[in-house]
């Protein structure tokens, strides 16, 4: 559920059919699917602010797929909590109709000018060949003439005035441009909060803007074959939130119900909110002096060089998912904007830029990209260090938002949890939920330690990180081996390694998996990229 960016318009007819391809796994719990959902909205708004339509248009119809299509028919949407959770989710789509009516005709009307374009410089191509046949000369001109034909038109329409930029080439630009909007939509946050704004209207703002802006371009250049064809499809949704049956089915089809055995597996829940002030780190502030000792003791450089001792754990080698070798890392490169301190313009908005994806899943998907602070993991080992040296692991959600189609970890959120020397499970997941909806905040991802063994994903880790990986593709797993001096950035392969680990139904805390490449590296190459600078704050929610 990722954008790529902005190419050429597309139709609404095209953005629906990209909205309609993903992929519904029954065997994940219905919790996570619900939260995929509420992501979907918060991404919706935040394209739609930024001015990206036809992203908006596609994460808003996709909800509604996923609320009215998919959810029904999973098997734990009958039990009274979840259905209750269902209801809720009906009434955001039926709110959302609405936006989509809004949108659909100035999508058409951009993809229509861009297809006109296109015509108007084909029949400008020709008709300049043809007076080339005629003439028989072809100079310098006409060839230069013919090639500025032949490219594809730069049309407003298409970029809509923003400038498309390389992730790990302008890594200062993406820094200050997340400071200046995190801290303004902050601002706008507490303004909401202090005008005793209800919480439905609160949502109908971070989903969409405000709804007269909506209704003022639905009234405009609103053309009736567009109106008739948002109807049919947008015909079955209305039947289905009204209890009856889309046509398709009343004329002899039937939805299967998709029947699998449950896992196994016990997904962990996250965290209470506390009472307890944030704690709030700056990159340029004095590290903690127990997190530097940690550091200094067991590693010289950063990021440290990765051990080839094997793993060293409770259960048989043969059961531990083998690492995935990094790729070599070319050092011939063109110097990025941060090497060469180009100039940054002062007059950031997110509207101005996108950020092209950086890396691509193994089925062709793109990824966009995550910045992630690199002082991050330092701090978290300082919190973790009380446990760690009681052998005992530690967890934290990474949270952040998203910004000119790239996401950005701005808030560590350590949950309250209880540990082993093996596992970490959180606790108290509607309050910590509660949190990171009160603050707009999304999940991209979880960190923890292994006190004593090497750097990697575990099965009980891959089964863990399936279910950030199903609310957001991009969700990463940092894993922190403090005495090894090792540390990691992971997701899942897709295909083989989500498939596989959603389908698994094996009993017992650690088990192997058959693919060997059920995970792999995010981090040089892939798609995160530390960004020096990038500031963030450190939430811990523990009682104690």
């Amino acid at each position: 559920m990722n954008g790529q960016g902005r190419t050429q318009p597309m139709s609404v007819e095209q953005i629906v059919e990209q909205a309609e391809n993903f992929e519904y796994n029954p065997l994940v719990p219905f919790k996570h699917w619900s939260r995929s959902a509420g992501t979907l909205l918060k991404e919706a708004g935040i394209y739609h602010h930024e001015g990206n339509e036809e992203q908006a248009y596609l994460l808003l119809f996709r909800h509604a797929r996923l609320v009215l299509d998919r959810l029904p028919t999973h098997p734990e949407a009958r039990s009274k909590q979840n259905d209750l959770v269902l209801q809720q989710l009906r009434k955001d789509v039926l709110r959302n109709i609405s936006k989509l009516e809004a949108l659909r005709p100035r999508i058409n009307k951009r993809f229509d000018r861009y297809q006109a374009i296109l015509k108007e410089r084909s029949q400008a191509k020709a008709a300049h060949t043809r007076a080339l046949a005629a003439s028989r000369r072809v100079s310098a001109d006409d060839t230069h003439t013919q090639k500025g034909l032949s490219s594809p038109p730069s049309d407003s329409a298409s970029a809509q005035g923003a400038e498309t930029l390389s992730a790990g080439e302008n890594r200062d630009l993406a820094v200050k441009l997340a400071h200046k909007e995190i801290r303004r939509r902050a601002t706008e946050r507490k303004a909401t909060r202090h005008a005793a704004i209800t919480q439905e209207e609160e949502q109908e703002r971070q989903t969409a803007g405000s709804l007269g802006e909506w209704e003022e371009a639905l009234t405009k250049d609103t053309h009736m074959k567009d109106r008739e064809a948002l109807s049919r499809d947008m015909h079955n949704i209305r039947m289905q939130v009204s209890g009856s049956k889309p046509e398709a089915l009343q004329q002899g089809g039937s939805r299967p119900v998709v029947k699998t055995p449950k896992s196994h597996f016990v997904y962990p829940t996250v965290p209470q909110k506390s009472s307890r002030e944030p704690q709030v780190y700056s990159p340029y502030s004095a590290p903690d002096p127990t997190s530097e000792d940690l550091i200094a003791k067991h590693a010289t450089s950063l990021p440290p060089q990765r051990p080839s001792k094997t793993p060293n754990s409770i259960v048989e080698d043969a059961f531990l998912p083998q690492r995935p070798n990094k790729e070599a890392i070319t050092h011939n490169r063109s110097p990025s904007r941060s090497d060469t301190a180009s100039p940054v313009p002062q007059d950031l908005k997110p509207s101005t830029f996108t950020f092209q994806p950086s890396a691509y899943l193994e089925n062709g998907s793109p990824l966009r990209t995550i910045f992630l602070p690199p002082d991050l993991r330092h701090h978290f080992l300082s919190i973790a260090l009380p446990n760690t040296k009681a052998n005992l692991e530690t967890c934290g959600i990474l949270c952040g938002t998203l910004i000119s189609n790239a996401l950005f970890i701005s808030k560590l959120v350590i949950p309250e949890q209880t540990s082993t020397s093996d596992t970490c499970e959180t606790v108290n997941e509607s309050d910590l939920f509660d949190y990171i909806d009160g603050e707009d905040l999304m999940i991209l991802g979880w960190i923890h330690t292994h006190p004593t063994q090497t750097c990697f994903m575990s099965s009980r880790d891959l089964h863990t990180h399936s279910g950030y990986q199903v609310m957001m593709p991009e969700s990463i797993a940092i894993v922190c081996a403090p005495s090894k001096a090792d540390w990691g950035v992971f997701r899942l392969t897709d295909p083989p390694g989500m498939k596989s680990v959603l389908n698994c139904t094996q009993s017992g805390l650690f088990h192997p998996h058959a693919e060997s490449n059920i995970y792999t590296d995010a981090l040089r190459p892939g798609h995160v990229y530390e960004a020096k600078g990038l500031e963030f704050d450190v939430v811990d929610m523990r009682r104690s």
